[in-house]
This record gives C-alpha cells, sequence and structure tokens, in this order.
C-alpha cells in the first residue's frame, strides 16, 4: 500500500498542472459546436424556411461564383434540421467551408473557430505548442499531452487501490463530500469520493485519448480490443470528414421541402431534372440527395461531393457511422459502395473511440456527464496539491514543536 502511496504522489505532483489543463480544456470543449451555433445564429440557421428550397445546382454555382479561381467546391453538407444552412466544403484552406441559405441562396458565412475554442483546442491536443502539432520537429506539446494522461491513468488506479481498504470499512464515509470538517474536510472529499464518482468516465476520457498520442498504444489498444490497426479508409471517410468541425447535426426527421421534384414557383425544376440537360457539375447533386434522403429519413446529414456521398446514419451510439455511396455524375445512378455494417472493424472502432473520448454515444445527457466528470478531473490535482501541502506543513510543524 506504501509503495501505491508513493506512486500516486510522486507521479502525480510534477504532471498535475498539465493535467488539470488538459482535463479543463476537453471539457470546454463538449459543447462548442451547440456555443458556436448560437454564437453565429446568422451562419448556422436560415432567415425563413417559407417557400421551398433551391436546388443544388444553383445553389453550387451561387456559390462558385464567389471564390476565387483557384478554389473548388468539395461537397454539400445537407442536416436533418430545415433551418439549418447548407454547409459548402472548399478544397482550400483545409477544412473550410461556407453557409449558404438553401431558401433565398444567401452565402451566410464561412465556418470559423470562436477563438476562445481554437485557444482549448491547441491546449488539449499540444498544450499550445501550435509550433509543432502539423510539422516535424519533437512535438513537446503533444508528447507532454501524452505523458500526462498516462500518468493520470496510474493515478486513477493507485487511488482506486489506495481507497478500497478504507471504503470497505466505511462504504457510506469513504463516498461523502461535507464541510463537516471545514474546508479541509471538504477538499479532501472532493479528491477522495469525487475522484472515486467520476473515475470510469474519466478513465474512459483518458484510455481512448491516448489513441492520438502513441503510435504504440493505440496498436495495443486495437489489439485489446480484437481489431488489428489499419490506416483510415479515406475512400469512405474524406468525404464526411471535410464537414464542419465538431458538428453532430440535429435531431429529427429530415425537411424533404421541395427537394422531390417539386417546382419552386419561378420555373425553375427542383428534382431529378427529367428531360433535362445538366449543363452544370453540380446538376445531379439533387437527384443523388432526393434519392438517399427517401432511403434514409432519419440520418443526422447527408455530403454528398463529386461522384461519391455519405450518409450520417445517426447522432447516437458512434457519430461517425456512415453509408458510403457511389454515383455516376452523367446518370445520377447510385450505387451503395460501403455500408456502415461492411466497414472494416478499425474503421467502427476508431468512430467509436471518439464518441466516447468526447461523450457524444448518449447524446447531450453523456455529454453533461462527461462535462461535469472533466471539470472534477481537473479538480483532482488542485486538490491533491492542497492535500500534500497541508501534510507537508503539519509535518514540517510537528518537527519544529520536537526540537
Amino acid at each position: 500500500m506504501k509503495f501505491f502511496r508513493k506512486i500516486h504522489l510522486w507521479l502525480s505532483v510534477p504532471f498535475g498542472i498539465f493535467i488539470t489543463l488538459i482535463c479543463f480544456s476537453g471539457a470546454m470543449l463538449i459543447f462548442e459546436p451547440e456555443i458556436t451555433r448560437s454564437a453565429q445564429k446568422s451562419v448556422y440557421y436560415v432567415a425563413s424556411t417559407q417557400g421551398e428550397p433551391l436546388s443544388m445546382e444553383e445553389l453550387m454555382e451561387t456559390v462558385k461564383s464567389s471564390l476565387p479561381d483557384s478554389v473548388s467546391i468539395t461537397g454539400v453538407t445537407v442536416f436533418s434540421d430545415p433551418e439549418r444552412t447548407y454547409q459548402v466544403n472548399l478544397s482550400k484552406p483545409r477544412r473550410s467551408s461556407i453557409f449558404v441559405d438553401q431558401y433565398s441562396g444567401q452565402i451566410t458565412g464561412r465556418y470559423q473557430r470562436i477563438a476562445f475554442f481554437g485557444t482549448m483546442f491547441k491546449l488539449h491536443r499540444w498544450l499550445l505548442d501550435s509550433a509543432n502539432p502539423h510539422g516535424d520537429g519533437l512535438k513537446i506539446g503533444k508528447m507532454l499531452v501524452g505523458i500526462s494522461t498516462l500518468i493520470f491513468v496510474i493515478a486513477l488506479i493507485s487511488g482506486i487501490v489506495i481507497w478500497w481498504p478504507r471504503a470497505r470499512k466505511s462504504l457510506r464515509h469513504s463516498l461523502s463530500i461535507s464541510f463537516e470538517k471545514g474546508w479541509k474536510g471538504f477538499w479532501k472529499g472532493l479528491h477522495v469520493a469525487g475522484g472515486m464518482y467520476v473515475v470510469i468516465f474519466v478513465l474512459a476520457m483518458s484510455l481512448t485519448g491516448l489513441t492520438w498520442s502513441f503510435n504504440w498504444y493505440r496498436t495495443a489498444f486495437y489489439a485489446v480490443c480484437g481489431v488489428e490497426h489499419t490506416p483510415r479508409n479515406f475512400g469512405q471517410q474524406q468525404v464526411a470528414s471535410n464537414g464542419e468541425s465538431g458538428e453532430r447535426g440535429s435531431h429529427g426527421q429530415r425537411g424533404g421541402r421541395g427537394q422531390r421534384g417539386e417546382h419552386d414557383g419561378k420555373g425553375r425544376h427542383q428534382g431529378d431534372g427529367e428531360g433535362r440537360r445538366h449543363h452544370s457539375e453540380f446538376g445531379r447533386w439533387q437527384t443523388v440527395y432526393n434519392e438517399l434522403s427517401a432511403q434514409n429519413p432519419n440520418a443526422s446529414k447527408i455530403t454528398i461531393s463529386p461522384e461519391r456521398a455519405t450518409v450520417t446514419l445517426s447522432d447516437f451510439g458512434n457519430g461517425r457511422a456512415s453509408d458510403s455511396y457511389t454515383f455516376n455524375r452523367r446518370s445520377g445512378e447510385v450505387t451503395l459502395a460501403t455500408a456502415y455494417a461492411a466497414s472494416t472493424e478499425a474503421d467502427r472502432l476508431r468512430g467509436w473511440i471518439y464518441s466516447i473520448h468526447t461523450g457524444s454515444f448518449g447524446g447531450i445527457f453523456t455529454r453533461i456527464i462527461w462535462l461535469l466528470s472533466a471539470l472534477l478531473g481537473a479538480s483532482l490535482p488542485l486538490t491533491g496539491y492542497y492535500i500534500w501541502i497541508r501534510h507537508l506543513t503539519k509535518k514540517k510543524n510537528h518537527h519544529e514543536k520536537e526540537k
């Protein structure tokens, strides 16, 4: 037991501040999509849903006319909520996109991460070591995040080992947080009992998060799950990954307003265009979307790109679960390329790792739990420092009295 106490203390002391920063910044990112959409409502939501949506061909041509020659449209994402603007993905810069009101044809703005969340992301992934994330070099920030997370896992497990013998004698007392002994008792209870309340959730975040830090750990993690680690299936994933950062879509039935062959009242045909020549490269995108939305009425979003489409199946469970399709850009004939159920085990596990790490697998309920757990996880090193410093002070005073 004494060994575990030393492990718990001497590993936590030097890395505790990093653990606090990683947990806190991770907590701040959990509700980034909702906060971003609320803060930039005019970009993410249409002004009015009256009338019928314009055809994708017309919308894409409108966006294309606003772009420089060096930038092209790589896809468009349609969300299940009819009040959400269409997200048009661009070739550059990396992961850039424009939002367009499908009812008026007006470009509402570009995707732009709020500065606070950009800072929190860099802090969470690289401890603000922004010079190294995508380049060569030592990548010190990324390494510190990985080592600190690994230390956190050891500290959590050793904490359980230390806590359990006392808990067997008085479980109720071991899980209580109160002011009966003043602030000293409160901080100690928050560290010990609070840690036990969230240990499973924080371990889940840490163990999944480590897959982004170390190749050896990722390979071992996949092997423990009975899956051989393989490179990402870019053919299936690329369309979906170019969407809004952190986007999860909205619940509910897909609004099919004017999407299946209706006219918009101005003589413009919106459906699959029977008998019409498709002069634009985007001419068949509407046809493909109509067919896929009819086949998948509960999909959270559908992304169409040249000769390829992705249907994101749900916001629950594996939020990255999607069916991949190909289509003939001349005829619009759609063929199922890869169903989610037939995708590689590595791709499915990769999606589950992300969903568990972010807490998105259970919708708003699990994300709230993850938020509270991450915040409490951030407090554990701080309360641990408090207990340790009080212990050192008490020990010092005791020695002085003996003298």
